[in-house]
């Protein structure tokens, strides 16, 4: 087993106490996710509902042309043959009702919907929230786009890195400067981010917080090991250190930290206020397989009042406060902002990686869609024969719950990366 220095076993147990801008502790947020959200999260994300994902791997870069397809065997991803996909989540993914009412195979699998069932397809295929929307759903539509399933695509380490990846990392900050559009990219390293409005420093702890998160995750699925008859993925504790420890890190490693418990308490506070969106009857987890969809509505319903009991939510009201013209411009520059994000994630050559960027990115945009929302999803009608005033498409439910599933995970993952150290230490 490798030798640490022990300087390098400081910093990850001193990431405690409170948040700055929050009235929640670390330790709070700990014991909360490991106790009562991760297991029915993980349960849920298992479901059919949840672990396929559309997505289009083949977006070319909008900003730069001179890179290349990961050449990595680890970057592949394997899509979903036609066969493996539930027949209910394929008859519901076309963009209009009306058009796929004509498909024989739409008719053959939608002969026993309920009305109720039949209005929330529906719903899923309005646009008329486009406006809305803080990331680019053109997947959902494109004919290059394929169902993936994600248990069988985890997210791990790839082997991409270097300046390939730098280059995406240090376009996705400067985004967060909320610069003109004009300028080029790729942009100068990680401008300060003094001066900004404590609206846009959220912005960019979140953005450090994914990239946190994502970092967790390489580091606790790292190839450790890798013979004729099997390979062992596992956690690679000098891997962590490199991207974590206080020192090695100049003092940022444990504010990336913080910065991922920042970005749960968002992402958490989302699922609290979309309670009322699920709790709706004419809302379906729809697979075509009745009672596994009424089983996984009821677990995800149990799952959204947990996240609502947290006893120390975020107060978003301290973000999205002033008067209605600062908020309605606050807004627009979040979600121009945020959908620039998610075009740079199509720079990614690792094509895994690139799935993941995608889905954790798409899921943070839903978050900041909800939170700006609180007005319109109070305002939903109880009744099944009206439009709601706010809604969600596959797509971004899908994405939603796998981004804080991930979230969830590196929070978990913090907890053994922890007992790695004391061991090594003791």
């Amino acid at each position: 087993q490798c030798e640490y220095p022990k300087f390098l076993l400081k910093s990850l147990l001193t990431v405690t106490g409170t948040l700055d801008d929050c009235a929640c502790d670390v330790e709070t947020i700990d014991r909360f996710n490991n106790k009562e959200i991760f297991p029915k999260l993980q349960k849920l994300l298992s479901s059919d509902y949840f672990r396929f994902y559309k997505v289009n791997l083949n977006n070319p870069c909008p900003f730069w042309t001179d890179h290349s397809q990961c050449g990595l065997k680890y970057c592949a991803v394997k899509p979903c043959t036609p066969g493996e996909v539930p027949e209910g989540l394929k008859s519901s993914s076309y963009k209009d009702i009306e058009e796929c009412e004509k498909a024989e195979k739409l008719g053959a699998v939608n002969g026993s919907l309920s009305d109720e069932t039949r209005q929330a397809l529906q719903e899923w295929k309005k646009h008329d929230d486009e406006s809305d929307r803080f990331c680019m759903l053109d997947d959902e539509d494109s004919p290059e786009s394929q169902y993936v399933d994600l248990l069988l695509n985890p997210e791990r380490f790839t082997g991409y890195k270097g300046p390939e990846a730098w280059r995406i990392w240090n376009s996705i900050y400067e985004e967060n400067c909320f610069k003109p559009y004009s300028v080029k990219r790729p942009l100068n390293p990680l401008a300060s981010n003094s001066g900004l409005c404590v609206e846009k420093r959220a912005f960019f702890r979140l953005i450090s917080g994914l990239h946190a998160s994502i970092n967790i995750h390489l580091s606790a699925r790292y190839l450790l090991d890798e013979n004729w008859f099997k390979m062992k993925w596992g956690h690679n504790v000098s891997e962590f250190q490199l991207r974590f420890d206080e020192e090695l890190t100049e003092g940022e490693g444990p504010k990336r930290l913080r910065n991922l418990y920042f970005l749960y308490l968002i992402e958490l506070r989302a699922l609290a206020k979309i309670l009322p969106y699920f709790e709706r009857p004419a809302f379906h987890l729809y697979t075509g397989q009745r009672t596994q969809d009424n089983e996984n509505k009821k677990l995800l319903l149990e799952l959204l009042h947990v996240a609502k009991s947290f006893p120390l939510h975020f107060d978003e009201t301290a973000l999205f406060a002033g008067n209605n013209k600062e908020a309605m411009k606050l807004k627009e520059d979040f979600k121009l902002t945020f959908k620039n994000i998610s075009r740079i994630i199509d720079c990614v050559e690792c094509f895994k990686c690139r799935l993941w960027g995608k889905l954790q990115t798409q899921g943070l945009g839903s978050a900041l869609k909800i939170l700006f929302s609180e007005r319109q999803i109070e305002a939903m009608p109880n009744t099944s024969n009206t439009n709601p005033s706010f809604q969600l498409s596959r797509q971004e439910i899908v994405s939603l719950f796998n981004a804080f599933g991930r979230i969830s995970t590196s929070v978990r993952e913090l907890e053994n990366f922890r007992s790695l150290l004391s061991n090594l230490k003791q």
